[in-house]
């Protein structure tokens, strides 16, 4: 017998709380790094580039530089040249805890401590403002660097996704987005149903064989098959006087590419409905698409939805067919290549990728959260075989 303790006034065994433990340590597990990347998405610029995103609710320390006055800001007292400003900007809120004019240690010198540099004294308190005194006046058209270390109290903004909502194009590809999502779920959901009660519940040559290499499709690489594909395409929108780069195109290629996983699904759950009900079906007279659409279709609710989840969630975030089989243009980029754009071509504007990110999982959480009862019993499906 397994042993039983206590929790919380109630008994339980051993094995049910070590499966509960590793359940909620998988859970963990996998809402870390969503968790981080929501906190990433609403932290302040600088300090997503410096620090992670577990320091958000402490203060951070980091490095920065700022530029002293220009030689012609200089006003000479008691015989010296002396300019006076601050090196941080109007309402930081950081504070200065160390200065430097050398980059390779900018915390060489504490704050409110007046210190030697090459040409003078430096003196840079907490708040910033600096008192800079050299014996002969400075030349040139710019000031001299400093650099220095600041503690950065914690902020929260949502200037990130104002830059990727306001970015020109982004409501369009949405829109373009729901143009191939839609129907690239729908069309491959439609045919694998038909051919799934065709393997489950009709009679004809070859089934078991068909049914074979549909299911060895599954191990095709995605990689491997859009070359041919697009050439194919190519060949055909050529011959048309249509062009390969078209929604008919990618709606196609989506289509193809999720149909063995499809099909393997609903057959899996389509196999196990009850023989009794389908054979009263036909004593009655019903055709076979009388059959499908009138008691299969109702009953393999579950399953079609949870297809419909895997289906969308990969069409909505794909980036490679998308590349392959739609152009550029405003009225067919999709929404990962119009994100993947505003990144810059070297990726300089990284830090907008976390709201990047939430922007383009908002509608498939939405999907998976409406859908998720049936997505649990699609799931299920098959595990209990019906009489």
């Amino acid at each position: 017998m397994s042993a039983t303790i206590r929790i919380f006034g109630k008994r339980t065994t051993l094995g049910t709380l070590t499966a509960h433990l590793a359940l909620l340590a998988l859970v963990a597990l996998w809402t870390a790094p969503t968790l981080g990347l929501f906190i990433s998405s609403l932290r302040d610029k600088d300090q997503l580039i410096n620090s992670g995103w577990w320091t958000a609710l402490s203060t951070n320390q980091q490095a920065e530089r700022g530029r002293l006055a220009a030689p012609d800001a200089f006003v000479e007292e008691n015989g010296r040249f002396v300019a006076r400003g601050n090196v941080l900007e109007p309402d930081s809120g950081k504070t200065i805890t160390a200065f430097s004019d050398n980059f390779r240690d900018p915390g060489a010198h504490p704050a409110g401590q007046t210190a030697d540099v090459k040409d003078g004294t430096l003196r840079i308190d907490g708040d910033g403002a600096y008192e800079y005194s050299t014996a002969e006046k400075p030349e040139g058209r710019r000031g001299d660097r400093v650099f220095f270390e600041v503690e950065v109290p914690p902020r929260f903004t949502l200037e990130n996704y104002a830059e990727v909502l306001a970015a020109e194009g982004v409501g369009q590809s949405f829109i373009n987005t729901f143009t191939v999502a839609i129907p690239a779920t729908f069309i491959p959901i439609l045919v694998a149903a038909f051919a799934s009660y065709a393997f489950s519940w009709m009679q004809f040559p070859g089934r078991r064989y068909l049914f074979i290499v549909v299911v060895a499709l599954l191990v095709v690489p995605l990689q491997m098959s859009l070359i041919p594909l697009l050439r194919l395409y190519n060949d055909v929108g050529d011959a048309m006087g249509v062009g390969a780069k078209t929604y008919l195109g990618i709606w196609l290629a989506h289509t193809g590419f999720g149909l063995p996983m499809a099909i393997y699904l609903l057959r899996n759950y389509i196999g196990t409905l009850p023989r009794d009900i389908i054979e009263v079906a036909r004593i009655d007279g019903a055709t076979h698409f009388e059959i499908f659409t009138r008691i299969v279709l109702p009953l393999s609710i579950p399953a079609l939805a949870s297809f419909a989840i895997f289906q969308f969630l990969w069409v909505w975030n794909d980036l490679l067919v998308a590349l392959v089989f739609l152009g550029k243009t405003d009225n067919q980029i999709v929404l990962t290549s119009k994100l993947r754009e505003l990144l810059g071509s070297r990726g300089d504007n990284w830090e907008i990728l976390t709201a990047s990110a939430f922007v383009s999982i908002a509608v498939p959480l939405a999907v998976f959260f409406s859908l998720q009862r049936f997505f649990v019993r699609g799931l299920l499906a098959g595990s209990v075989k019906g009489g």
